[in-house]
């Protein structure tokens, strides 16, 4: 059995998933954590996993998409339990808000490839970012809840485009199980509301310590496109897996749970 760093204190891991995926895409780092003598939970978000809302009832609320996390947030004790809040790609934006609204329940935030707005950095700005980079969806679907004649508001990745894209470094079998349990993602698209739900503030936001972690062969956040967000909004440290494709937590799951367990020992 994996031990715990015989300086760092067991810590609570809270395990945040990206777009279209849910608790399930963690259940290798989960298990070397829990080996490890740390405390993990991971939930699923709202028309996530085997949550039963469905994509359409989302509607670009940020605050009920990530529902779960804050419900769950808002649930701990006050006092600190050495809380390390981890967000996976599209996970950065839940991670973001229950930043600032619990930040004094959170010892630090890791995102790993993630989307990470800032006090003056906009999730719109890396969205069009993403897309000047990298215009194409390939195989993936576009949804249109509100009718044919209004712009689509969520999207499913296409299989084509989660194995050349997002597992392609990734055991097979971790891709066919992304293929079976992948479900449609809001894509956040009305800004004006999305605007008004996550405003990050300097006292609240910027008071909890920072670590982003790099996947140096990402082909969907690309590691310019990392940088290009760690440049405009600096964390508190920069960690980078070599070899990780966009879902590090299959391609590299010890490399990951070393990471965080390199945070655990110097944040926690």
């Amino acid at each position: 059995m994996l031990k715990v760093n015989a300086t760092t204190k067991p810590s609570h891991f809270v395990l945040v998933h990206g777009a279209g995926h849910g608790a399930w895409c963690w259940y290798k780092v989960a298990t070397l954590l829990r080996s490890a003598g740390h405390k993990v939970t991971t939930m699923d978000l709202t028309a996530s996993g085997i949550n039963p809302v469905q994509v359409s009832q989302v509607n670009s609320s940020l605050v009920y998409y990530a529902k779960p996390l804050m419900d769950f947030i808002a649930s701990l004790p006050t006092t600190m339990e050495n809380v390390i809040l981890v967000g996976h790609s599209l996970g950065g934006l839940s991670i973001s808000l229950a930043m600032e609204t619990f930040p004094r329940k959170i010892s630090v935030a890791v995102f790993v490839t993630a989307f990470m707005p800032g006090l003056d950095f906009s999730y719109a700005e890396i969205s069009q970012e993403i897309m000047r980079r990298n215009d194409s969806l390939m195989d993936s679907t576009l949804i249109y809840n509100n009718g044919p004649n209004n712009p689509p508001n969520a999207l499913i990745f296409g299989p084509n485009m989660l194995a050349s894209k997002f597992y392609q470094l990734s055991p097979p079998e971790d891709l066919v199980l992304g293929l079976s349990l992948l479900r449609p993602h809001d894509e956040f698209s009305n800004e004006e509301l999305f605007n008004k739900q996550l405003k990050l503030t300097k006292e609240k936001y910027g008071s909890v310590q920072r670590v982003f972690i790099v996947c140096d062969r990402d082909l969907i956040l690309e590691e310019s496109l990392q940088r290009w967000m760690i440049e405009r909004n600096p964390p508190h440290e920069v960690i980078v897996i070599n070899e990780a494709d966009h879902m590090v937590m299959f391609s590299k799951p010890l490399d990951l749970f070393s990471s965080l367990e390199q945070v655990a020992h110097k944040y926690s």
